[in-house]
Parts: C-alpha cells; structure tokens; sequence
C-alpha cells in the first residue's frame, strides 16, 4: 500500500466518544464533503471505540452494535465511499479495547478478514488491556501480517502511545502510521508537550511510515470526549495546527465538523499550511532555535519591565520541494514575545548574498526580501509560519 503523504481524515473519538452512531458519521461526512474538505484531502472518515457488541458471536466474529448501527458496517462504508471518502475503523492490540469491548488479541486473523469483508480503508489498532506476558512488537507485526493477507488494501494506523519507541521500529513492521504519544487532550499544555516531545524523532517519520501525534482538537473550544482543563483559544488553535504541519504530521481532525465555528475552517482548510504538511518531500524540520522568550512589557504585579520565559521560543525551519522552505516561530509563553530566526543558523550567513522572500500563511501578507535575520514579536502561545523563498 502506497502511503506517500501524511493521512488526513476525521475520527470520532475527540468530540463524541461512545455517542456514535451511523446517522452521526455520514452527517459528518457530508458536512465534509459539502464544506470542501474532502477536496482538499481530508479523505478518511473514522469510527473510534465503542461501535460493536459486548461479546463476539458463534463465529467468533465482532459485531456491530445494532442500535447504533442498525444497517451493519457494511452498507455505512458503502456510503461513505459513494461520497468519495474511505472508511475507517477501531480496534486494538489487548483482550478488550480502552472502553471495554471485545479487541483482536488473538483474533487478528479473523477481525482483519471482517474489515476487508466490510470495506474497510483504515485500521486504528490501540494497545489498552494487553496482556503483560505478550510481546506489543509482535502483536503489530501480527495484524500487520492479518491485514495484508485479508485480499483488502487497508492503512494500518499502530496507537501503542509511544511505548518502546516505536518510531525506531514501526516501519519495519509494515506499519503506515503510528501514535508516538499519549492522548491528547483539548488544551495549550496537552498538545504543545506533545509536540515538543517529538521534536528529535521526526527525522524517522517520512513516506509510507508517519509519526502520529494524535487527533487534532482544533474547533471543539472545551466541548466533547477530551475537553479538560482550559479550552483553547482561536491563536492557540493555529499554534496546534501550525505545529502539526510544520512537522509533517498525519491530519486527523476531532472537532465536530456540522458545527464548526468559521475561523477554525479557515485554518483546517488553509492551501499554505496544507501544502507544507503534504509536501512530497516529507522531510522533517530543522529546530534553527531552541530557547528563551523575553517580554519587555511593563508588570505592575511585578513592578517589572522585564520577564525571560526559558525553553519556550521554538524556530523550525522546514525545506519543502520546489526550492520553497516553511518557516515556524512557536511562542509557548503566556505573554508576548520575540522569536529569533537566524539565518546561517539554516544555512544561508549572511556572506551567501542571498536572501529570503516571506510570506505570511495565515494573512497571504508579503513581508518583502530580508537577509542575515528576521525575528518576530508573537502573541503568547501563538505562532506565525511564513512560506520562502530564495532571492540573490
């Protein structure tokens, strides 16, 4: 199976946890399809935990929870794929998944056969209630196997939470993506910890094997399955998606898309931040700095015009195919401050003769030619990523 770019889609769990049904995901995928989002590449549409029965049945077959979804799997994936969609589903590497229900321990055979036979696209296979005796390593290699003997083409997403470091050994299993964190949860400190903690693992993400750093949240403003602690806000939704697409992530998104507010459209839609996520090099970004915000207004807490936030200024620097870079300024501070990008630190001093043209990806802004340095004041826990490009 030909994995070339990140995977974007929808999944259910973010926002609706076990309240699915099959009414609830083809709403979602039309609202998708009408809003333009499949157009722009958001192609899977995936149902999370909790859609089957408590038990399996005489065959030992999983089976599809009949009140919420009375036509069985089969007819939903056949609409969603009339829509121009692929179909995704659930289940995990233990005896019962997270929520309790019946999991493919033993059973990958089997279950794999089942999605192939319901026309499934897309396998999220989680790691909750594994026997402590087992090996995790090779129960993905087994329903790595499963899937590629199930006569089905079917993208394997491995969720085992970053555990024994899967981006050391995932792709060599045939895996196509692969969480390397733990959930996410709908708040700053949850997915900016998360994103800084994948920042030296990247160079091992690339074509046909993704490093996965969960379901974006972007538009669910404290509301739904993984809202705790303090609601994002609209900047610190862009500071999520910029990181996500920075990185070269796989784009899930979580948020509940027949309601979604417009700026938070705007942005999963944006074609500058989509094209440096898809770009078809895949390669990961270059950290160009690492280090202090210094704010410089007045405090009158403090009496202080002064304040140095340590370790919370990030400049990633992204080479993308067409002689075109992306460049990230992360302030993970709570108050506004500077972000530095050096030029020679990306390679280009300033002896080079050789310049940068910027543009803004959220505004479209030119911001013109600039050599040695352009350094940004950016809002706290706000981000600003710029497209370049060369200029002698």
């Amino acid at each position: 199976m030909n994995i070339a770019l990140p995977p974007m889609g929808w999944n259910s769990w973010n926002t609706f946890g076990s309240n699915i049904s099959d009414s609830l995901i083809l709403e979602t995928a039309r609202a998708m399809k009408e809003k333009g989002y499949l157009e722009k590449g958001y192609e899977y549409i995936v149902i999370d935990d909790c859609w089957s029965l408590r038990e399996r049945d005489a065959e030992g077959r999983l089976v599809p929870d009949p009140e919420k979804f009375p036509r069985g799997m089969k007819a939903l994936a056949d609409d969603i794929h009339a829509l121009g969609f692929k179909f995704g589903m659930y289940s995990c590497a233990g005896v019962q998944t997270c929520a309790g229900y019946p999991s493919s321990y033993d059973h990958e055979f089997t279950d794999a056969r089942t999605f192939a036979e319901w026309g499934v696209d897309y396998l999220k296979y989680d790691f909750c209630n594994f026997p402590a005796h087992a090996d995790g390593k090779t129960r993905y290699a087994t329903m790595s196997m499963a899937l590629k003997a199930s006569g089905r083409d079917i993208l394997f997403a491995a969720c085992n939470w970053g555990t024994d470091a899967p981006w050391k050994w995932m792709k060599s299993l045939g895996v196509h993506m692969y969480r390397s964190t733990g959930d996410i949860q709908d708040n700053f400190q949850s997915f900016s910890n998360i994103a800084k903690s994948q920042l030296d693992n990247f160079c091992m993400s690339g074509p046909h094997c993704f490093n996965d750093m969960d379901m974006l949240t972007i538009g669910m403003y404290g509301k739904g399955n993984v809202a705790l602690g303090k609601a994002c806000t609209e900047a610190e939704y862009q500071t999520q998606f910029g990181l996500w697409c920075m990185m070269g992530a796989p784009l899930i998104l979580g948020g509940d898309i027949r309601s979604m507010d417009a700026a938070s459209e705007r942005l999963m839609l944006n074609e500058r931040l989509l094209r440096i996520d898809q770009d078809p090099e895949c390669r990961p970004p270059h950290v160009v700095y690492r280090g202090r915000v210094i704010n410089n207004e007045y405090d009158p807490e403090t009496g202080s015009w002064w304040h140095e936030y340590p370790d919370c200024g990030l400049t990633l620097f992204r080479h993308l195919s067409g002689n075109e870079f992306a460049v990230g300024y992360f302030n993970f501070a709570p108050k506004r401050g500077s972000v530095p990008f050096i030029f020679a630190d990306a390679g280009l001093p300033y002896g080079s003769g050789v310049g940068l043209h910027l543009t803004d990806t959220i505004t479209g802004e030119d911001l013109d030619v600039h050599r040695d340095y352009y350094n940004l004041d950016v809002e706290g826990h706000a981000c600003r990523i710029l497209l370049a490009t060369l200029v002698s």
